[in-house]
């Protein structure tokens, strides 16, 4: 992936409390549920219904997000193509990690099942 450090610095300081929703509508106009969404973020993340709020409440940046999450070790079997890039060819460790999320929440809208959206866990 060939992005600039701007990019890569504009990911960094978003906000997930600013994003969130747009996961959440994305999903629910599919027919999937909320309850589905904290699932997929769970598996990636290790964070809870409780800690998301917490962080949310925070305004935590994807930054402070994805630095204090416990990462799934099965991460790296999310591929495919999000915003035009290929997740698994992203250099900038955070901005992979966020379109990795990106890419979760993707599969949960298109209708994918969640045992092949957590890769088996």
């Amino acid at each position: 992936m060939n992005t600039s450090d701007t990019h890569h610095q504009r990911i960094a300081k978003m906000t997930f409390a600013s994003v969130y929703p747009m996961y959440r509508a994305k999903v629910e106009k599919k027919g999937r549920t909320e309850e589905e969404l904290l699932q997929v973020i769970e598996w990636l993340t290790g964070y809870n219904t409780n800690k998301l709020q917490e962080l949310m409440e925070e305004k935590v940046t994807f930054e402070t997000f994805f630095q204090d999450a416990a990462l799934n070790p099965n991460a790296y079997l999310i591929t495919g193509v999000i915003c035009g890039y290929r997740v698994e060819e992203i250099e900038n460790p955070l901005t992979q990690q966020v379109r990795y999320l990106d890419k979760l929440v993707d599969e949960l809208a298109k209708g994918k099942k969640l045992e092949k959206i957590l890769r088996g866990s």
